[in-house]
C-alpha cells in the first residue's frame, strides 16, 4: 500500500522540482520530453539536459528548434537511452511514464537507474492523478485509466526495488481553456496520440467541459499531479 503523499500545493512542474531538488550544475535527462518545455526551464536554472523524445514527428520538430544553451535533443526510447552507465545526476519522466508501452515500463525504470550516478543520482517521476475535474473531461475520448494505473504499479514494483529511498508528493495545476474549440485544438494537435475531432466534439464532452466555466468566461479544471522522487541506486 502506498504511503501518504506530502501536498506541495499549487505549483508548476519546474517549481515542484525546485522545491525538492536544486538542478544548477547537474546533468539531467528528460524522458518523453515532448516539445521540451520543462527541459528548457531546467536549462534556464543552470542544468545541462538531454531531452529524449520517442515520437518521430515531435523529435523532428525538436531537431529544427532554435538552440538553447545546455539543451540537447535526441530521438529514442526510454528503455534504451544513448548514455553511458552511471553518467548523469538526474532522470525525469514528466507525464511520460504512462506513455511507455505497458510491457516496457519496468525496463524504462531499470534503464533510468542504469544511467544514474549511484551515490548522488535521483529519479523524478511525475504522473497525472485520476482525480480532480480535468480527468473526467478527457476520459471519454482519451481514457488513460489502464496506462496510468500500470505506471503506478511499475513504480511500486520496480522503482522501489532499484532505489534505497522513495519520497512521495502531490501538487495541483489548473488547466485553462478560453473556449471549447481551444480545448479541441489542443488535444487533437498532439502527434503522439490519434485523438480525432469527432471523438471530442460530443454532447457528453461538451457537458463535462461546460461545468468548468468560471465567472470570467474561461473554463478551468483541477489536475492533481503525483510526484515520486527516488534516490540512492541500489
Amino acid at each position: 500500500m502506498e504511503t501518504s503523499r506530502q501536498d506541495l500545493g499549487e505549483l508548476s512542474d519546474i517549481a515542484a522540482v525546485a522545491a525538492l531538488q536544486p538542478v544548477d550544475g547537474l546533468s539531467l535527462v528528460d524522458i518523453g520530453c515532448g516539445p521540451g518545455l520543462v527541459a528548457r526551464e531546467l536549462c534556464a536554472r543552470g542544468a545541462t539536459v538531454l531531452a529524449v523524445e520517442p515520437d518521430p514527428i515531435q523529435a523532428a520538430k525538436n531537431r529544427e528548434a532554435a538552440p538553447v544553451p545546455g539543451l540537447t535533443f535526441a530521438e529514442g526510447a526510454a528503455q534504451k537511452l544513448p548514455l553511458a552507465a552511471q553518467s548523469v545526476d538526474g532522470v525525469f519522466f514528466f507525464r511520460s511514464l504512462h506513455h511507455v508501452p505497458l510491457a516496457e515500463m519496468d525496463a524504462a525504470l531499470t534503464e533510468a537507474a542504469r544511467v544514474l550516478k549511484p551515490a548522488t543520482g535521483f529519479l523524478c517521476v511525475v504522473e497525472p492523478a485520476m482525480t480532480g475535474t480535468h480527468f473526467p473531461v478527457m476520459r471519454p475520448f482519451n481514457d488513460e485509466t489502464i496506462v496510468r494505473t500500470a505506471a503506478q504499479a511499475a513504480l511500486a514494483r520496480t522503482a522501489r526495488r532499484l532505489f534505497a529511498s522513495e519520497a512521495l508528493y502531490r501538487y495541483t495545476q489548473h488547466p485553462r481553456y478560453e473556449t471549447f474549440e481551444a480545448m479541441v485544438a489542443r488535444v487533437t494537435g498532439q502527434t503522439f496520440n490519434n485523438i480525432k475531432r469527432e471523438d471530442v466534439e460530443t454532447a457528453q464532452v461538451r457537458a463535462l467541459f461546460a461545468a468548468g466555466r468560471r465567472a470570467d468566461g474561461a473554463y478551468v479544471f483541477d489536475q492533481p499531479l503525483l510526484l515520486n522522487l527516488y534516490r540512492n541506486v541500489i
